[in-house]
């Protein structure tokens, strides 16, 4: 307990308390020296919705056709379906993505859409990325954009190419627990050299009007964050006894095959790196996005590209439920690698929360109604896993959020805005 006396800082230290403890008796691990994650696995385009949902609810639920290559990882992922996302479907695919991530309606002016606000990962990263090297990664699969926001027009660019994202985590500052490694000895320099600079800026601002002092200050807090990766870069890395490097370094490139390109290839080696860089604690943040809603990519034995199939393809849409099942063992393959990295008495998968979603249900009609969702992970006891919940009324998918938000210990009293608000979790897959 903490509290002021005489105003000095007191500290009165507490016995473990029964609470803090597990079945087995032994400390959590969540919390203190293994931290919580979260993650963003996306796809564009949407799904089959009749192919996708489970025909039964609660615990004694069975995949369904779309879902089946998450068996060996059922039991440590909830199904959501029936969810609505509630901003008003007037930009087709932006809307879905927008309101589902970050609660508003997305804005549109000369032709160029915008997110609203931030996305999901990054109010998360807000509060949790100070911690660590990276306050966020953004990984993608194929040539893509990302759905990943700070705000208006302020898109997050995702890393599109796995050998530079392996340099950039696993480059020559990477050390592991307990290596010395070789520390950039021009590191200090740089920031005393940024230090130096901090000094004249109250001079610069009295000088500036009000849309430039906007653009410094934006300018500056990229200067902090710079700093403080520096800074960390000098660290001796956290003691965690899983944390290693991948077991397999990218290629060079990865480039089409016959005109498709390698996007299992790509999200498996980054998927490897992901795992690594959460072991490590590089990171507690992600989104990995497979594709970009709207792209057309042509995935193995597609007669044309994803999106044109979602409307051009007839009856039942044999490929694009194909393409989804595709969609789907990607998903599988990362939150595996994430199960196979042991952390206490669980797996890194325990620890985390990873959100899969699309910005649509029914992607021939642009449907935000029953968008496709999967919540994986327990996030260290505060999630349900094993379950599937259908919302027969068509919630509000912020309550999803909220849970999220909560379930990462940050005191959010609300998610959204407008028809999207909500001070409410979706208390069906709290614990």
């Amino acid at each position: 307990m903490r509290g002021l006396l005489q105003g000095s800082a007191i500290f009165v230290g507490l016995p473990l308390f029964q609470r803090a403890l597990n079945g087995n008796g032994t400390a959590l691990a969540c919390g203190g020296v293994i931290p919580k994650r979260f993650g963003i696995f996306f796809w564009g385009n949407g799904n089959r919705p009749e192919r996708w949902i489970p025909s039964t609810d609660g615990e004694t639920w069975e995949l369904s056709e779309e879902l089946l290559p998450l068996t060996n990882v059922k039991s440590k992922i909830s199904v959501v379906t029936g969810l609505s996302v509630k901003v008003p479907n007037l930009l087709p695919h932006t809307s879905g993505a927008g309101g589902l991530l970050s609660g508003m309606t997305p804005l549109s002016a000369d032709g160029v859409e915008s997110f609203a606000g931030p996305t999901i990962d990054q109010i998360i990263a807000g509060e949790v990325g100070g911690d660590t090297l990276f306050p966020s990664l953004q990984t993608a699969a194929s040539d893509c954009s990302g759905e990943s926001w700070n705000g208006v027009n302020s898109r997050n660019p995702p890393e599109t190419d796995p050998y530079a994202l392996y340099e950039r985590l696993f480059g020559p500052t990477f050390r592991l627990p307990g290596e010395e490694g070789l520390v950039d000895p021009t590191l200090g320099l740089r920031r005393s050299v940024l230090d130096s600079v901090m000094g004249d800026i109250s001079t610069l601002q009295a000088r500036l009007g009000a849309a430039d002092k906007a653009r410094l200050d934006q300018h500056l807090t990229g200067v902090r964050e710079l700093e403080e990766r520096l800074a960390r870069l000098e660290e001796d890395p956290p003691s965690l006894e899983s944390c290693g490097r991948p077991p397999t370094e990218p290629e060079a490139s990865y480039p089409d095959i016959d005109g498709r390109p390698q996007i299992s290839a790509r999200s498996r080696i980054v998927s490897d790196m992901l795992a690594m860089a959460l072991a490590c604690d590089q990171t507690r943040v992600f989104g990995h996005y497979l594709t970009d809603p709207v792209a057309s990519p042509l995935f193995p034995g597609a007669t044309a590209g994803h999106h044109n199939l979602t409307h051009d393809e007839g009856g039942d849409q044999p490929e694009v439920h194909a393409i989804t099942v595709q969609i789907v063992a990607e998903l599988a393959y990362l939150l595996e690698r994430l199960d196979a990295v042991p952390e206490a008495d669980g797996t890194l998968l325990d620890n985390c929360c990873v959100l899969a979603c699309s910005e649509v249900g029914l992607g021939q009609t642009h449907s935000i109604d029953d968008v496709p969702i999967v919540v994986a992970g327990g996030l260290c006891g505060t999630l349900r896993t094993g379950i599937h919940h259908r919302s027969y009324t068509g919630d509000n998918s912020g309550k999803l959020m909220l849970s999220i938000l909560r379930g990462m210990d940050i005191l959010a009293p609300s998610f959204g805005a407008e028809d999207a608000y909500t001070e409410d979790g979706l208390s069906e897959i709290e614990v």
